[in-house]
């Protein structure tokens, strides 16, 4: 078969230069809407913002110190409005900021050191808002003053992360479930077959199996809810070393403590040039095992939609199949399933990864944690379609109930379980229950007439025998309405 020449075929115009630039990901494009309250935390522009921030704080705390003066000697006191002009530069961070930021590190080719220099300009200008007499412009060798870089970056990861989970990502994920509480208590008491190994099983309802997903991503949101955020400021190779021979006279790791716990964050009083990362390892576990429920869910409810216990309310004017006519199809709990996949896997190698770092200091983390928006984006985004999705979802009573009345065997339990009660109780004839049942039921289709024929003949007390004559696969669902009531 002939290749085509592709050195024959006319030039395509260049995507890589079209204005507005386009996404080179899901997440930054089609996406986009669904994801971008993350932006504000976990971009390369929100982690700018978050090191002006810590900066900013740095210097205000090196210059207030207590009351016997400011840490560093000799500091002036910075007044209110000065304080509020420094704040007011991390408020005011937006695209002309970012853009300037990003032309000082084309000439640093240093991250961090561009936002020291973005800052020092700040306080070369303070004077046309505040007047000549402002001491902005003499404090600038304070900006960064004892640090490492990554003093400034734990601290700045630290409030993004914290951002991202309190602000964004929790939100939504307790809203999704509480949506499924909400739906196991609206069908807590609709009977369901069961299918343990997907086989016909012992029923139970609609809501319970809801309550039991909700129930277990709950708990997981609870543990993302408790996790600690530490951050440390120690210097170099957390000895405090450059600290102590320029102001010996300090108390450093009060300072450092005291500092790291006013922004907000557990104090990490042993590192080396960098914090440790293990909370952001133990967090990330826990959204990705609060990913692998959620999967749980959306393949579990893609099957009862398969089975038909669930219906799908179609959108008006949507497509499900683009030559099927009569589909609609579960995409919803599809792309949920798919997103959830890669978010788990960067969590998964963000927990792996963070956790080591080589002697003092590798950089693999620099690289790596700016992978934490990708990792939440998915999650959010397949969280969003869960709650989409199953809003679109109606039960199938008519089914479910029929599925039931096509399985009277499951009941099988039911009654060989009151014949061992019987049976311990003092009844005669009650011997063998299990293999009785199993030789009534295994592999056959019986109905409502053979199991209450079999039991009428067995020899049961009254109470016994008219309780389980009684009894159908749309009746046998235990305690499971009152299981939701009280432990959802």
């Amino acid at each position: 078969m002939p290749t085509s020449d592709l050195s024959s075929e006319p030039t395509r115009a260049s995507l890589a230069d079209v204005t507005p630039a386009i996404a080179l990901g899901p997440l930054d494009g089609r996406y986009r809407s669904t994801v971008a309250p993350l932006v504000d935390h976990l971009s390369e522009a929100a982690l700018n913002r978050e090191r002006l921030h810590v900066e900013v704080e740095w210097l205000v705390a090196l210059t207030d110190g207590t009351a016997d003066g400011p840490v560093v000697p000799g500091a002036p006191r910075l007044s209110e409005p000065e304080k509020a002009y420094l704040r007011d530069v991390v408020t005011t961070f937006s695209g002309d900021g970012i853009a300037e930021m990003a032309e000082i590190e084309r000439e640093t080719v240093h991250d961090v050191k561009a936002v020291e220099y973005f800052l020092k300009r700040r306080l070369a200008a303070a004077p046309a808002a505040l007047g000549d007499a402002t001491v902005l412009p003499g404090v600038g060798e304070l900006v960064h003053f004892a640090c490492t870089s990554e003093d400034v970056n734990n601290l700045s990861y630290a409030l993004m992360v914290r951002g991202a989970v309190q602000q964004v990502w929790l939100p939504a994920a307790s809203a999704l479930v509480e949506q499924i509480a909400e739906m196991a208590r609206e069908h807590a008491s609709v009977p369901m077959l069961s299918r343990t190994h997907g086989q016909p099983a012992t029923p139970t309802t609609v809501g319970k199996e809801l309550a039991v997903l909700a129930h277990r991503l709950r708990r997981q949101v609870r543990r993302v809810e408790g996790a600690e955020y530490l951050g440390k400021l120690n210097g170099a190779t957390g000895t405090y070393g450059a600290h102590v021979v320029a102001v010996p006279g300090t108390d450093w790791p009060a300072v450092s403590k005291a500092f790291v716990e006013g922004l907000g964050l557990t104090w990490n009083p042993l590192t080396t040039q960098i914090e440790s990362h293990d909370w952001q390892s133990e967090l990330y576990a826990d959204i990705a095992r609060f990913n692998r429920i959620l999967h749980n869910l959306a393949t579990d409810v893609w099957t009862y939609i398969s089975l038909g216990f669930f219906k799908q309310i179609p959108v008006p004017g949507a497509t499900g199949s683009s030559t099927m006519p009569h589909k609609v199809n579960p995409i919803r709990f599809e792309n949920a399933e798919a997103n959830l996949e890669i978010s788990c896997a960067l969590l998964d190698t963000l927990s792996a990864t963070l956790v080591t770092s080589r002697l003092q200091r590798d950089l693999t983390d620099s690289t790596t944690q700016r992978n934490i928006g990708p990792a939440f984006g998915h999650s959010l985004l397949a969280i969003d379609n869960v709650r989409r999705g199953l809003k679109a979802l109606a039960v199938n009573g008519d089914l479910l109930a029929d599925d039931l009345d096509g399985n009277w065997e499951v009941l099988g339990e039911a009654v060989q379980s009151a014949m061992r009660a019987a049976s311990v109780a003092g009844v005669e004839g009650m011997e063998n229950p299990y293999e009785r049942l199993k030789e009534l039921t295994r592999g056959h289709r019986i109905t409502g007439e053979d199991m209450r024929t079999f039991v009428a003949g067995l020899g049961l007390p009254d109470d016994v025998a008219t309780r389980l004559a009684a009894m159908t696969p749309g009746s046998y669902v235990g305690l499971a309405e009152r299981l939701v009531a009280e432990y959802l």
